[in-house]
């Protein structure tokens, strides 16, 4: 059998992360969805979203990028919200048989105010 593989990010929030103030944290959130939205417009990011109850509240998001998993973590080095230390990342090379994913081309949100509206 034939496999396809992804490169899988986590994002998690790191024990001795940064408090920042609202407007702060807000205008780092946008820059993160900037990013990744700009990764996505290249074709690297296949999927990405926020994860909601979880049961370890450290995963805050997932992302399934079409390269492998050395260049994922370079991509995601140089999100603001990694480079912050908001965030940190995990990434996975995740096997699937060939052909069994499809995902429709659904552009991610720039900011927080795209993705709420």
């Amino acid at each position: 059998m034939k496999f396809d593989s992804h490169a899988m990010v986590l994002l998690v929030r790191p024990p001795d992360a940064p408090e920042f103030p609202e407007d702060e944290a807000a205008r780092l959130q946008d820059a993160h969805l900037a990013h990744q939205s700009a990764l996505y417009d290249r074709g690297l990011v296949v999927a990405a979203g926020p994860l909601r109850q979880q049961d370890d509240d450290r995963l805050r998001g997932v992302v399934l990028l079409s390269v492998d998993a050395e260049t994922a973590r370079e991509l995601y080095s140089q999100d603001p919200a990694v480079r912050a230390g908001w965030l940190a990342v995990q990434v996975q090379t995740w096997m699937v048989p060939a052909g069994q994913l499809s995902f429709n081309e659904v552009r991610l949100p720039a900011s927080a105010a795209e993705a709420q509206g």
